[in-house]
């Protein structure tokens, strides 16, 4: 990935520049921190101004709305105090001018607008785009003092400028370089970013090996020809600098593409990464409460002796002294000699009671063991099951089907998703359904299996339920659903695996079971080498 640099913004300026005059705001958002979303309107045209400062993927565009829903934006129902200030002095405004000053990375919007007493009064809001130092500011323009900024920026974080409220608003350090369309020197690649203004050391990468003519062209603007690379990683103003190129009609929908691509795969990386997290802190938890319950269950395991001392007592009572510290007792079923300790503050039929109560206590604790055991057994194979399909999902939609498996969240009405199995149609009528989700393996046995249709899974692991609808059943069909029961399954690097199948009417699902949990029988078993 390179990052948007300022000749990059300044080919977006001059192709948007007719829009951004004399637009108004209609309305102002910000879903994160580092987002905002302004809704222009000008010549009966809305667009959504997107604006992200993310120190990762800080750009500005204007995003279609099949990409800010890529983009995922989640609207906050009360807005950050920021955006309250955006709007209490930016809106309705009108944007006058559009600016950005010399090779920098800074967007300067300049509005129209009126105070509390009906006078006119000049705003600039300053976007600027440096990696981890970029802001959104809004200062005025009479005075130069800031009203607000996204970031504030005190003494302790940076020594050399403040940005906060209340304080003259100045630009960022300039850098000391040299504009190219004045040079007629030689080119050191080596040092082309570090020597001339705009070019980024991506933009310089890339031109590697061009005349001094071609750079100042491209520095000028000259036949522009926006493209990203076919893999996404780079983009440029300038196709034949890339090797297989995607062209775009204009700048703008080049950097929003481009960008929403980036900001999808890191959304997907973060909300992964982040159930996947939850999902084994809570496996884990799992497996910890199984192995001291099972050791309490061994521990428990020769709770029959308290019966049986019990009862030897209780065969013995009439050579055995009340008060006694201990009892020595033939056990005729061991043929062994028993001493047993007593407590000699009660009678011997007091023990026996005691070795009694002992006895069903233990009992009874090992019973509820054994269900408290066998009930997180199935949770952690419930978990094992979310954790394979966060792993197999291939995007944010794909994990929001399973959000509220993973944790208790609302899921936004524009992130819901129809929830659809993988459908592969082969010939003569044969259809093989794969469930990639615990939703979609209940909907495939619930609502698509027929009770002659044949069910695939693998044994003992986590993977996907196989379906195949059939006509015909061949050795060579169900050698292909089990091959894909294994590749759809948590084993599939495995040399070796069981796939178990059966037909649909030989399925149950039990009563409040956990989604995608079956229980099976007259199963046959095939090895996958």
């Amino acid at each position: 990935m390179i990052t948007f640099d300022s000749l990059t913004l300044k080919a977006f300026i001059k192709e948007q520049k007719d829009f951004f005059i004399n637009s108004r705001i209609n309305k102002i958002q910000q879903p994160t921190r580092r987002e905002f979303i302004f809704s222009l309107r000008n010549n009966s045209l809305n667009r959504s101004f997107y604006i992200n400062i993310n120190p990762q993927n800080f750009h500005v565009c204007f995003a279609s709305k099949e990409n800010l829903e890529k983009r995922y934006v989640e609207i906050p129902q009360k807005p950050p105090m920021f955006c309250m200030l955006l709007r209490k002095y930016l809106g309705n405004s009108k944007i006058i001018k559009i600016n950005q000053p010399d090779y920098e990375r800074i967007l300067e919007l300049y509005f129209e607008t009126y105070n509390e007493l009906g006078d006119k009064i000049y705003l600039c809001l300053a976007i600027e785009l440096m990696g981890k130092y970029s802001n959104v500011i809004l200062y005025n323009c009479d005075t130069g003092i800031i009203i607000g900024c996204a970031h504030n920026v005190g003494q302790e974080k940076s020594r050399q400028r403040e940005v906060y409220g209340s304080i003259p608003y100045i630009y960022p350090q300039k850098q000391i370089k040299t504009d190219i369309l004045n040079y007629e020197g030689e080119i050191d690649w080596n040092t082309v970013s570090e020597t001339f203004y705009n070019f980024s050391s991506a933009f310089a990468r890339q031109c590697r090996g061009k005349s001094l003519d071609d750079l100042k062209n491209y520095v000028s603007l000259k036949n522009l020809s926006p493209a990203v690379s076919n893999d996404f990683s780079q983009f440029c103003l300038f196709s034949q600098l890339l090797d297989n190129p995607i062209l775009f009609p204009d700048v703008n929908s080049m950097i929003d593409s481009y960008f929403t691509f980036h900001t999808e795969k890191e959304k997907f990386n973060i909300l992964k990464s982040h159930y996947l997290a939850i999902v084994n802190k809570k496996i884990k938890k799992l497996e910890k409460s199984i192995n001291l319950m099972k050791t309490q269950l061994s521990n428990n395991s020769d709770y029959s002796k308290y019966r049986r001392f019990g009862d030897l007592i209780m065969a013995n009572l009439y050579n055995l002294k009340d008060y006694s510290s201990h009892a020595a007792v033939y056990d005729w079923e061991s043929e062994k000699q028993v001493d047993i300790a007593l407590d000699d503050t009660l009678t011997l039929k007091d023990n026996a009671n005691k070795f009694y109560k002992l006895y069903n206590k233990a009992k009874t604790s090992n019973e509820k063991l054994s269900a408290l055991v066998d009930e997180a057994v199935l949770q952690k194979d419930y978990q094992q099951r979310i954790l394979y399909s966060i792993n197999l999902s291939e995007n944010i939609a794909e994990l929001r089907l399973i959000c509220d498996e993973v944790e208790d969240v609302k899921i936004p009405k524009a992130a819901k998703v129809v929830s659809e199995p993988l459908k592969i149609e082969l010939d003569n009528e044969t259809v093989i359904y794969i469930g990639k989700n615990n939703k979609q393996n209940d909907y495939i046995v619930s609502k698509l299996a027929a009770d002659e249709d044949l069910w695939f899974h693998t044994k003992d692991c986590a993977g996907s339920h196989v379906l195949l609808k059939t006509q015909k059943v061949t050795d060579e069909l169900i050698l292909k659903c089990a091959n894909y029961a294994k590749t759809y399954s948590s084993a599939k690097d495995s040399s070796k695996i069981g796939v178990i199948y059966t037909k649909r009417k030989y399925l149950k699902k039990p009563p409040k079971s956990n989604l995608g949990y079956v229980t099976y029988r007259n199963e046959t078993e095939i090895i996958i080498d």
